[in-house]
């Protein structure tokens, strides 16, 4: 007989998220704020997990993303360059001597050399790959669900936690400034820095959206460059297109839009390339973590097994 993940009695199901539902604001209103998007969230979780057992399973399926979505908005309980000093000059004097460029004006930082060299097409293209970063992994994740890929959605779903979790902890282990810091502010150290849309504010000029502005404005933490998670999601998403069953072009698709957002993230100031670099090296680290690691104990599999059956 299949093992249920949670208690079997509809009212404990109800108890359960009415419990992680209340835990969740209290900490978010206490300690960072409340806004809109959390309230209609609230609710939308309670009714879809109350209404049928398809939204419950669905609910249960997407927690792995819900968890990711408050633990970054957690982030802004504490700031990480209160945990440990902010890196500035030793990752921009590094990404000079690995990567610099020869210009006329001396040795650039790629960054540097972007903020000069840069032109509408590259702009737009440069916009549309980063508006991928978040929205195509979860789509794909969604796409495996109701394709009836249920194991593989969930292990997909867990390492996509679990590298953001990785990344979340390299964040105060070694907090670190993105290149428009430097270009805007140089080396010093300021608190509070507000983030910048940087290169991708030509992509809303043109436009005329404000699109990144309004992402960048409640940006959680501008000292998290490094690793970065832009350039893992998708690699995380490729990675599972070809564990997956998925046609070519889904396999095709997710490795343009990969590497779209590795060069954007260096060409719209937003990222280094030891940034990128990275967060690629985060995206193995999490998946060998998870498939050759954690699914090797025997308790974790039956975990996932319980897991699996409940959502499918």
């Amino acid at each position: 007989m299949k093992q249920p993940l949670f208690p079997a009695h509809p009212l404990s199901h109800n108890l359960w998220i009415v419990l992680g539902l209340v835990v969740w604001l209290s900490v978010t209103a206490w300690g960072i704020g409340f806004r809109p998007e959390h309230t209609f969230l609230g609710i939308l979780i309670a009714a879809m997990f109350a209404a049928t057992n398809s939204t419950r399973r669905l609910v249960v399926a997407l927690l792995p993303f819900f968890i990711f979505g408050i633990s970054y908005d957690w982030m802004n309980l504490l700031p990480n360059y209160e945990v440990n000093p902010v890196d500035i000059r030793g990752l921009y004097e590094n990404e000079k001597s690995l990567f610099g460029i020869s210009t006329a004006a001396g040795i650039v930082t790629p960054n540097e050399f972007f903020a000069v060299h840069n032109c509408p097409t590259m702009d737009f293209l440069a916009g549309f790959f980063y508006l991928c970063w978040v929205p195509v992994p979860i789509l794909f994740g969604i796409y495996l669900y109701f394709n009836g890929q249920r194991s593989e959605y969930l292990h997909f779903a867990i390492v996509f936690l679990l590298v953001n979790l990785l990344g979340f902890a390299g964040y105060y282990i070694h907090p670190a400034a993105p290149p428009w810091y430097v270009a805007s502010h140089g080396f010093d150290f300021i608190a509070g820095t507000h983030g910048e849309t940087a290169g991708l504010g030509r992509f809303d000029s043109m436009t005329g959206l404000s699109i990144f502005n309004g992402l960048y404005a409640r940006n959680a933490n501008v000292f998290a460059a490094m690793p970065s998670l832009h350039s893992a999601y998708m690699l995380i998403a490729f990675f599972y297109t070809l564990r997956a069953r998925t046609p070519m072009w889904i396999k095709i698709t997710a490795a343009v839009i990969c590497l779209g957002i590795w060069f954007t993230a260096v060409y719209s100031s937003h990222h280094y390339i030891l940034d990128v670099l990275g967060g690629i090296g985060v995206t193995i680290l999490g998946y060998l973590l998870f498939e050759y690691g954690l699914m090797r104990i025997p308790a974790f599999g039956r975990f996932i097994n319980r897991y699996t059956n409940y959502i499918s």
